[in-house]
């Protein structure tokens, strides 16, 4: 059975779609079978890997509206191991649309639990807000993990998004866990960077991950090319870095 991690943090620029893209990629390449689902209207990560995103037939817009099936909006093999759901700016109409519509917080779920088995993981990449895009990724996935760029007002953002979780797993999905916080855009030369990194592990002690992930110029460069960091520039610190990260997410899973 497959495990599906929302990728959240109603914060934007900081690595959420980087993330998706990347970790995807990496636990690829240790020989995961992957789902990416892009639930960002921007469409950053349909478009990072590479998918002409304003040219598509069906993405995630068509499959919430149950215009298609959840097998005819998946891209299959993007990259080896790698498949996808695509978004483009027509899922920005979603929330209106759906007004009115009965369990309108599971028509993600619904769709996904078709596939559920067939993939190791499923990875969602949520927008960068508090909406019900969000609130279908959370009540589809099993944990959720936020990354956290190092800058001053990380935490102000992560205890709003907790208590996000929170209310999901409440009212609508008790299984849902946080997967854990993992640091992006890290740098070395700042003490900004160590001292947040300090204070999140202060405030969540068991949930943050060991991987943090480098202000990296190669990552910076790779959506332009349609790939993931692990095909751009697979000895990169920031492939090095995602590549340690994918072997956390796996070993978690064990615990």
């Amino acid at each position: 059975m497959g495990r599906t991690i929302a990728i959240a943090n109603q914060k934007g620029g900081v690595g959420k779609t980087t993330t998706s893209i990347n970790l995807s990629a990496s636990l690829a390449e240790k020989g995961k079978k992957v789902l990416v689902i892009d639930t960002d209207p921007q469409g950053n990560t349909t478009s990072g890997f590479g998918i002409e995103k304003n040219e598509l037939e069906n993405t995630v817009y068509e499959l919430i509206l149950g215009e298609c099936s959840i097998g005819e909006c998946i891209i299959n093999d993007v990259i080896p191991g790698v498949s996808v759901i695509p978004s483009n700016v027509n899922l920005a109409a979603a929330e209106i649309e759906l007004i009115g519509v009965d369990k309108k917080e599971y028509i993600l779920k619904n769709e996904v639990d078709w596939v559920k088995d067939k993939y190791d993981y499923i990875m969602i990449d949520c927008p960068p807000s508090l909406n019900l895009l969000t609130i279908n990724s959370m009540t589809t996935a099993d944990t959720v993990l936020v990354p956290i760029q190092c800058e001053y007002y990380a935490l102000e953002g992560l205890s709003q998004l907790i208590h996000t979780v929170n209310l999901v797993k409440e009212r609508l999905n008790p299984a849902l866990e946080m997967e854990g916080v993992v640091f992006t855009m890290y740098d070395s030369r700042t003490n900004l960077s160590m001292q947040v990194v300090e204070n999140v592990k202060n405030h969540f002690k068991q949930n943050v991950f060991n991987t943090v992930i480098p202000r990296n110029i190669r990552l910076a460069e790779a959506p332009s090319y349609g790939m993931p960091i692990a095909m751009y520039d697979p000895k990169s610190a920031g492939a090095e870095a995602y590549r340690l990260l994918a072997e956390e997410v796996i070993n978690r899973k064990d615990v």
